[in-house]
């Protein structure tokens, strides 16, 4: 579900291909000089559904998406993938529950920052998941709380 509703919004809304990598075998935490954007579940499933990618490939992104020329990061690449974790979330909700009515979604937010951490559920099943793309490798984050 994760790797099909990325696959879906980039190819559709941003038209950049994108190829998933293995799921990785740790959940990331930490992050240095990136970009986070969080939509957090609640409901008959509690979680957060995330994107996190460097600052650069962010910019790229954000100009693609947004139609325009990026050259310093700035307010629209933090509200840029802020939506990008809307969309995804709306997109895995849908999944998790035909009806969507059993689940809601939080404001979108993000974090940035030369070192961050960001921690979501203690007690969770999650996958974090490598996408690649002509602008770079970003990361898609699901946690689901046990």
């Amino acid at each position: 579900m994760t790797i099909d509703a990325t696959r879906d919004i980039f190819e559709t809304m941003i038209m950049l291909e994108v190829n998933e990598q293995p799921s990785l075998p740790v959940l990331v935490n930490n992050f240095t000089d990136s970009v986070s954007g969080m939509v957090g579940l609640a409901g008959s499933c509690r979680g957060m559904v995330a994107i996190h990618a460097p600052t650069d490939v962010a910019m790229a992104i954000t100009a693609r998406f947004l139609g325009l020329s990026v050259d310093t990061f700035n307010d629209d690449v933090t509200d840029a993938f802020g939506e990008l974790a809307n969309m995804l979330a709306g997109s895995i909700k849908m999944f998790l529950d035909e009806s969507g009515s059993n689940i809601t979604l939080s404001v979108p937010s993000y974090v940035y920052g030369a070192d961050y951490h960001v921690e979501c559920i203690a007690e969770s099943n999650w996958v974090v998941i490598p996408f690649e793309s002509d602008d770079g490798e970003f990361l898609v984050e699901l946690q689901i709380a046990k």
